[in-house]
């Protein structure tokens, strides 16, 4: 603690011109907040809503990585597969809110498995480049072949009737609904539920254990293949929760819905320290934020942009992220 002020020197005499670029977005920020302090309220709230949702999907991405070292570009994907299969399982079928969930997590942790054992596993000793580009293949895939009219189909759905009636009410101005109570609970819900798995059971013991050294962990007798698909389903479980609450706030479905909504989480993890649990929940909820002030004060196409640069930022000053360590990446 010491050594604080000394590093706040250090940092800002070696990249004095980020301090300066802060600085001015800060001031510009307090302007906008100046003119109309209810839509900027507004726009945090929204992007709370948003981020919450990507903490479900940026989840998957950081758990995979912690255990496999590798960047599972298929899982956005995957939450595209749990928000059909939840629209699906309400309209067509007429099930409700819960069990459609449900229906979600068990479809995506399937759907993990197969695309882990098929695609994944048999490059697992390979350069990490083969497993990379099989992720982004296994991406395409999925998003064409959903998009074949026996499966999916191409054309733009609008999710209607929802399984829950959209209740809206105003507090001082600012305009909350259900649907966000519903995500910020239910995403609490589930990192509860992850963090419990993780640090008190012994499945999350031997994760942790495969995740620090693998040929250790065989040699403690832990079924290393078992805890990496566990891993696999427990993160697509999650992001199937996370494409049925998206399409609640969002309703209308495509095949590509998880692209952007995949890589912002991508992006949302590396910003908190992929690898790491709390990194994942508040890098999602400040990408949230940025993307939403960017929509409302910049332009819509610019949010993008904005997002993908603050990426940029990130791996060229803190490549660790806000919660990352430096460690020695094990085989």
């Amino acid at each position: 603690m010491r050594d604080l002020p000394s590093r706040i020197i250090v940092f800002f005499r070696k990249y004095w011109y980020l301090a300066i670029i802060g600085f001015l977005i800060l001031a510009w920020l307090a302007g906008r907040y100046r003119e109309n302090p209810l839509l900027f309220w507004q726009f945090i709230v929204d992007g709370l809503r948003l981020g919450f949702v990507y903490a479900l999907i940026a989840l998957g991405y950081t758990m995979v990585y912690g255990i496999v070292r590798l960047i599972n570009f298929a899982h956005g994907d995957v939450f595209m597969v749990g928000a059909y299969t939840a629209y699906f399982a309400t309209t067509r079928y007429q099930w409700g809110f819960l069990p459609a969930m449900a229906l979600a997590v068990v479809v995506c942790a399937f759907l993990a498995v197969v695309i882990e054992r098929v695609a994944y596993k048999p490059l697992r000793n390979a350069p990490r480049i083969a497993a990379l580009i099989t992720a982004v293949g296994m991406s395409f895939f999925l998003e064409y072949f959903t998009a074949l009219d026996f499966v999916f189909t191409p054309n733009f759905i609008n999710y209607t009737p929802l399984p829950l009636k959209i209740t809206t009410w105003e507090v001082r101005g600012i305009t909350f609904s259900n649907i966000m109570l519903l995500i910020i609970a239910v995403t609490t819900v589930c990192l509860v539920l992850l963090w419990y798995i993780v640090y008190r059971t012994k499945l999350g013991k031997a994760m942790r254990a495969v995740a620090w050294d693998k040929d250790t962990a065989r040699l403690m007798g832990i079924n290393v293949d078992l805890i990496i698909t566990s891993t696999f389903a427990i993160g697509s479980g999650l992001a199937g929760i996370g494409g049925m609450l998206y399409v609640l706030a969002y309703p209308q479905l495509r095949t590509f819905l998880g692209v952007m909504p995949g890589l912002k989480a991508f992006i949302a993890a590396v910003f908190g320290g992929i690898g790491s649990i709390p990194g994942a929940l508040i890098g999602s909820l400040i990408i949230g934020m940025v993307e939403m002030l960017a929509q409302g004060y910049v332009s819509s196409p610019m949010r993008d942009a904005i997002v993908f640069s603050v990426l940029i930022i990130v791996l060229l000053y803190r490549p660790t992220g806000l919660f990352g360590e430096a460690a020695r990446e094990k085989a």
